[in-house]
């Protein structure tokens, strides 16, 4: 929908309102957990550094215990070798020889706990060298001893040599321990400031999380409320919008009142003025009729035959508005339309005359459809003929077939017809075209654009009907002055196609004989009086009732019956019903049923039922003769 000139605009920006308003709501939001984030990345980056301090202590540690146990290593030495030295026993060796087996390993342990310790490095290197020499002289004296030179083992070890020695080791170890402490309480110091500092760090995570969490429980308090709101306006619009439907369904529900007063005005002031006009010809011309029989006139078969055409008008048009009710008794059968086609070409040229040049184009491999012969061919004699008004002046008329799909999207875009396959017959005239309003009031009852006295306006309006009640579908395309094409189109009849029947040339009336007798059961006394008559007239004999239960007396009565003709809206019992009960007593009699109401026990859904012989009323005395033949004979060939 366009937007009225006159309606102020919105000012630039206006559409980005609630998004930068949604933006400044979050950006606290947001920095707060950009904030906790950075919290959280410090608290990982303290954990690391705290894992570092602990490992540096404990190689602190390691250090320390390495210092301890290689002095002690040259203590349990040096123990070994003065007991040795003293008694001369062997067995005061075996600390000497554990401590010196045990002395390059602790040299090492010491060594590599002060691997990350460069700045000991110069006293471990004078460790190492004191406690070699150390060892070096526990080793000579005792070989000394053991080589039996005592005197000298003993000068050796008094000469203060070792006891020099083991201060110098005494006072490294010392220098490295208390170097080593050093250390370690500095590491210390920085684990305890690393681990106060990673406190800090999750307390003020944890108040920041807790302010966070208030922030949001309050902004979704707020946007809570806010939706609240939104929702009753919302909703307050949606009753408003719901007042504002029904008020308008109500204004489209009296519109299409009216429309459909207007066209039932439009169908009773047209069926009011053409079946006037028929009665003024039938009346006229009875009246005259009688007038000239009661002078003794006998030239009056101009008037008896003016009145017949009256009547048969009369009955032409109820036949139109029926089909298009839709309530008219149709007897599909299977069609090959490119045969009907062929078959109605010289019909049709003689329709148009001679100043429309006709043109079939026939599809090969055409499908099979079924449908009503009679109507089919009744539809495109009014469509040649609405083409051929459309061409004043002459043109082409080309009847075209073909096999076609409609499929979902054209369903979908038009109502009431199912996708699928069709057969398409398409009518195109080069006539004067029609504008879009006259198009979509084409198939409406009555509706003309001809001049008076030209046309009923029922012609589309029976093609429409027929089409719609064999399931099909019919489209108009024109264009004004370039001309018109109707499409028509009947489903695809799918499976075993029977053969079509041949369509049969009459030429007489056929009578029967009098030794075949005909039952006649109607309830309307002028309407069974007038077929009894008819019938005897066509040589037949007739024997009568007023309705089933006389009807089921005479058949006790009388002896052989040729044909049980019935009407079949009766009171207290139909004729599909009667025709039933009479089955019962006389199985195989042929029945012919007739009416003028369309919704009854043998039409369902606008078609006959197949083991059904109908008559529609009115009916001329031709087609009752014809229709009566067609059953005894079927009849008969059923006995053979």
């Amino acid at each position: 929908m366009s937007r009225s000139t006159d309606e102020p605009s919105a000012p630039a920006g206006t559409e980005r309102a609630p998004d930068a308003s949604r933006l400044r709501g979050l950006a606290p939001l947001v920095g707060g957990f950009l904030l906790l984030l950075a919290v959280v990345v410090g608290s990982g980056a303290l954990v690391v550094m705290q894992r570092v301090t602990v490992a540096e202590m404990r190689r602190s540690y390691d250090l320390r215990s390495a210092i301890a146990t290689l002095f002690s290593t040259l203590q349990d030495a040096e123990t070994g070798q003065r007991g040795y030295l003293l008694t001369g026993e062997d067995s005061y060796l075996a600390p000497y020889a554990e401590a010196t087996a045990q002395f390059e390993a602790g040299l090492a342990g010491v060594e590599a706990a002060m691997a990350t310790e460069p700045d000991l490095a110069g006293l471990v290197a004078s460790l190492r060298s004191a406690a070699t020499e150390k060892i070096a002289e526990l080793g000579r004296t005792i070989a000394l001893r053991q080589a039996g030179q005592e005197a000298a083992s003993r000068d050796l070890m008094r000469s203060g040599r070792g006891k020099d020695l083991m201060d110098r080791v005494r006072t490294l170890v010392n220098q490295l321990e208390t170097e080593s402490a050093r250390v370690l309480e500095a590491r210390q110091d920085r684990a305890a400031d690393t681990e106060r500092l990673l406190q800090i760090v999750i307390a003020v995570a944890v108040l920041l999380a807790l302010a966070l969490a208030a922030y949001a429980i309050l902004d979704a308090r707020q946007r809570s409320a806010r939706l609240v709101s939104a929702n009753a306006a919302l909703l307050a619009n949606h009753y408003a919008l719901a007042a504002t439907v029904a008020s308008r369904d109500a204004l489209e529900a009296q519109l299409r009142q009216s429309q459909k007063m207007e066209a039932i005005g439009q169908l009773t002031g047209g069926l009011a003025h053409d079946f006037n006009n028929m009665l003024a010809i039938i009346l006229g011309n009875l009246n005259l009729l009688k007038r000239r029989l009661d002078r003794g006139e006998t030239r009056v078969g101009h008037y008896i035959e003016q009145a017949l055409t009256g009547a048969e008008r009369a009955a032409t048009l109820t036949h139109r508005l029926l089909a298009f009710a839709r309530k008219q008794p149709l007897a599909p059968e299977t069609l090959d339309c490119n045969r009907l086609v062929s078959g109605m070409s010289e019909l049709l040229r003689r329709t148009l005359g001679e100043t429309v040049q006709m043109e079939t184009v026939l599809a090969g491999g055409l499908w099979a459809t079924r449908a009503d012969a009679n109507q089919l061919e009744n539809g495109l004699v009014n469509l040649a003929v609405n083409a051929r008004d459309a061409m004043p002046g002459g043109g082409r008329l080309t009847i075209e077939t073909s096999n076609a799909h409609l499929d979902d999207a054209y369903a979908a875009s038009h109502l009431g017809v199912p996708a699928g396959q069709y057969v398409m017959i398409a009518i195109t005239d080069t006539g004067v075209g029609m504008m879009p309003d006259v198009v979509a009031r084409a198939f409406d009852p009555f509706f003309t654009t001809k001049q008076v006295g030209q046309g009923t306006g029922l012609g589309l309006s029976q093609v429409y009907g027929f089409v719609k009640q064999s399931d099909g579908h019919v489209k108009i395309y024109s264009e004004p002055n370039h001309g018109t094409t109707v499409k028509i189109y009947l489903p695809r009849l799918v499976g075993p196609v029977p053969a079509p029947a041949g369509r049969q040339v009459h030429a007489d009336i056929p009578e029967g004989h009098p030794g075949e007798i005909i039952l006649v059961v109607e309830d309307e006394d002028n309407v069974r009086r007038m077929a009894v008559e008819a019938l005897r007239d066509l040589r037949y004999t007739v024997i009568h009732a007023s309705g089933p239960a006389e009807a089921l007396r005479l058949l006790d009565r009388q002896g052989e019956i040729a044909l049980l003709f019935t009407d079949v809206v009766m009171p207290d019992m139909s004729g599909k019903e009667l025709a039933d009960a009479v089955r019962r007593l006389r199985p195989g009699l042929p029945v012919l049923y007739t009416t003028g109401y369309t919704r009854n026990a043998i039409v369902h859904n606008g078609i006959v039922d197949s083991d059904v012989q109908l008559l529609g009323k009115p009916y001329t005395l031709e087609q009752l003769a014809r229709k009566v033949r067609t059953v005894l004979a079927e009849s008969a060939k059923a006995r053979v």
